[in-house]
């Protein structure tokens, strides 16, 4: 297998965000990821409200984008100029020293790739069983999805071609096909998410629709009908 280039002692890390109406939260998440050594990227998909104002008045970069997450996050790519590309959705933070554990993670033997475990900021119980059923399955089957905040080598992601641009579904993919040119680790510490969707369905029919989506995909049902059925609930981005 070919294995990409080591990364530096300090590399430099490029966040890209993708957003859509997120001015509730993105100067708070932004505040808590700018340091000397990220490149922050904004990709707005459209937003109708004061999100992209915000993040021009805080000095960070704003680029735009047709809607959708593969869309947005591809474009970041390719405005990154950071060796090493962290995907974050705007209602997720990361950990302290996310930084140093990403190098960390990246360095470990045979790995392309890496996310964070999970945590959902709610009280709900049933969240408490949704995390461990997330991070059991990150761990052992190496298959994190994109709000555990997604990283790789620059290298290795435009080699594998980006994001696949589906409307639905683009982080299972990608993670799919790292997992066959490498493993896809798991770093020792958690982001903390919002629990905004779970709150918004209920935990049962939350993880029961995601596990339906997962399984039409597999099944070989057209992303295209597949979001059809997801807007109904939430509008896909």
């Amino acid at each position: 297998m070919r294995h990409s280039p080591k990364i530096s002692p300090s590399p430099k890390i490029s966040i890209i965000i993708p957003v859509l109406n997120e001015a509730n939260v993105i100067q708070q998440i932004l505040d808590q990821i700018r340091t000397s050594a990220v490149e922050i990227i904004v990709v707005d998909g459209g937003s109708h409200d004061r999100t992209v104002e915000i993040v021009k008045s805080l000095g960070d970069r704003v680029i735009h984008s047709r809607p959708g997450r593969a869309y947005q996050m591809n474009a970041g790519a390719r405005a990154a100029s950071g060796e090493i590309l962290l995907f974050l959705h705007a209602d997720t933070r990361l950990p302290k020293e996310f930084a140093g554990l990403i190098c960390q993670t990246l360095a470990q033997p045979k790995t392309i790739a890496g996310a964070f475990a999970l945590r959902i900021d709610g009280q709900n119980p049933g969240l408490r069983l949704v995390e461990w059923g997330v991070n059991m399955r990150s761990r052992y089957f190496q298959m994190p999805y994109g709000d555990q905040a997604l990283f790789l080598k620059a290298e290795t992601f435009h080699r594998l071609g980006g994001f696949p641009e589906l409307p639905i579904m683009e982080d299972f993919e990608l993670v799919r096909r790292l997992r066959r040119k490498g493993k896809v680790a798991i770093a020792p510490a958690s982001v903390l998410t919002s629990a905004r969707r779970w709150e918004k369905l209920g935990v049962m029919r939350t993880t029961l629709l995601n596990q339906v989506i997962i399984a039409a995909y597999l099944l070989g049902i057209s992303p295209e009908k597949i979001v059809r059925w997801y807007r109904g609930d939430r509008r896909p981005r």
